[in-house]
């Protein structure tokens, strides 16, 4: 069956970001009265890769062998989610032109035109090659790549008939090579909040959710120290942290959605972590490591919550004890709007 809008995007990523970005995009344009489907590539190399790096995400620190069963139940509980998606015929990613065929072919959001992403990077399906039909991306990002685009890569961007990206450093990049600026829009899951069962919104408990790992060791313990003294527990979920006081590793996608729900604040160095705080109105903290830092950076610059990426210990009790202000959800309101008009007309028949 052809279907209006073949999305091509990161979904089998074990991510939490990236699952809830594809279906929340994927939802969006289902309710715009769109039949729409992801576009189910697959390749070995990049199965392996995922495989690898979900089983032993804090290399070149080995996977501790008690984690390796809640490691693999994640994974597991991943493919379950992505299999209850709407998804065409698998087709091999080096062969575009042997997917679903489709009117428009819809590439974002997450890492899409990182030149670095340990397996995907510069892989040409993502940049349109291979595709006949129209192609627009939304809310594309280069990662942590700040290097200026050659004439090689901005010929490839030259493929969409609309562009759009998610952050600041993207918008720059694309600007840089004498392409039209593409437009500024939100992330899916700012697009398209997931929303959590009632229960798990009304249920606010009385611990931190701790998303991420890598953290530097100032950032561990002046979380501790304030959950300690507000009597909350730390509860880590998707990875091990040992600082934490639970280890939630095999959370599936909707556990992470309801955990985030009904948690009391977020620590956390993913960008995904503070968006779904910011999109439940969680107090949160958040530091940047040097694969995310444009991410998180421009991220709290789009939103105006630059007190909330810690430099410093000090910065993190103050994120923990107070919901972002009620601007930030007045931008985010705005920006949806903005976002919503350039997927109307992008998608247009």
């Amino acid at each position: 069956m052809r279907g209006d809008i073949g999305i091509l995007t990161f979904h089998r990523c074990v991510n939490y970001g990236s699952y809830w970005q594809a279906r929340c995009l994927l939802e969006w344009v289902r309710r715009r009265g769109r039949n729409a489907v992801l576009l189910d590539h697959v390749s070995l190399q990049a199965r392996r890769a995922e495989l690898r790096c979900a089983l032993s995400p804090h290399l070149p620190q080995p996977t501790r062998a008690e984690d390796i069963p809640a490691y693999v139940r994640k994974v597991r509980g991943f493919r379950r989610a992505v299999a209850r998606l709407p998804l065409s015929p698998r087709f091999p990613l080096d062969s575009p032109a042997q997917a679903q065929p489709c009117d428009v072919v819809l590439v974002g959001s997450d890492e899409i035109f990182n030149l670095h992403h340990p397996w995907y990077g510069g892989t040409p399906a993502f940049f349109g090659e291979g595709f006949s039909q129209r192609r627009v991306a939304y809310a594309a990002s280069f990662g942590n790549q700040t290097v200026a685009l050659d004439a090689f890569w901005s010929a490839r961007l030259a493929n969409f008939a609309a562009l759009s990206v998610r952050d600041r450093t993207a918008l720059a990049l694309v600007s840089a090579t004498g392409l039209p600026p593409p437009e500024l829009v939100l992330d899916p899951c700012l697009l398209n909040p997931p929303v959590a069962p009632p229960v798990a919104r009304r249920a606010q408990q009385n611990f931190v959710v701790v998303y991420g790992h890598g953290f530097p060791h100032w950032f561990a313990e002046a979380a501790r120290f304030w959950a300690g003294a507000k009597n909350m527990r730390l509860v880590s979920v998707g990875y091990r942290n040992d600082w934490a006081d639970e280890q939630r590793i095999d959370a599936d996608p909707e556990t992470f959605r309801d955990l985030m729900a009904s948690c009391a604040a977020v620590a956390t160095d993913f960008f995904h972590g503070c968006v779904f705080a910011v999109l439940n109105r969680k107090p949160f903290a958040c530091v940047a490591t040097s694969y995310r830092h444009n991410k998180l950076r421009d991220l709290c610059a789009l939103l105006g919550l630059d007190d909330r990426l810690a430099a410093e210990a000090s910065a993190v009790p103050r994120g923990l004890s107070e919901p972002p202000a009620g601007d930030v959800h007045d931008r985010v309101v705005a920006l949806r709007a903005r976002s919503e008009c350039f997927l109307d007309l992008a998608l247009a028949p």
